[in-house]
């Protein structure tokens, strides 16, 4: 059976992902989803990436601005804005609170 994360469970938590991401550098769209691979997370297609980036960036939590690439055609780099700050700081306690929680759930005997 392979293991991959099932779409359901990811969906809750890939927007705290991508603003973790973004947060550590500017990444325009293709390379946030190299990056989630990186991490380990490869079930996600461009098709859920580019969506969830404009969901952040109506929000305010993210800002995008077109570039030009050595290697082509511009590209759009995302930032934190300070909303997305907040929201991510909000994001890992939340994360850390549960996680302990499903873990101590799971490591019953």
């Amino acid at each position: 059976m392979k293991n991959t994360i099932s779409s359901q469970m990811l969906k809750g938590i890939l927007e705290g992902c991508i603003l973790k991401i973004i947060g550590q550098k500017e990444v325009y769209g293709y390379e946030m989803n190299l990056k989630l691979k990186e991490y380990g997370i490869s079930t996600v297609s461009d098709g859920t990436i580019y969506p969830l980036l404009l969901k952040l960036q109506k929000q305010e939590l993210i800002e995008g601005e077109m570039r030009a690439s050595e290697e082509g055609p511009m590209r759009k780099y995302y930032k934190l804005t300070d909303k997305g700050k907040l929201q991510l700081e909000m994001f890992e306690k939340q994360w850390e609170e549960l996680s302990n929680s499903v873990n101590n759930i799971l490591s019953i005997k």
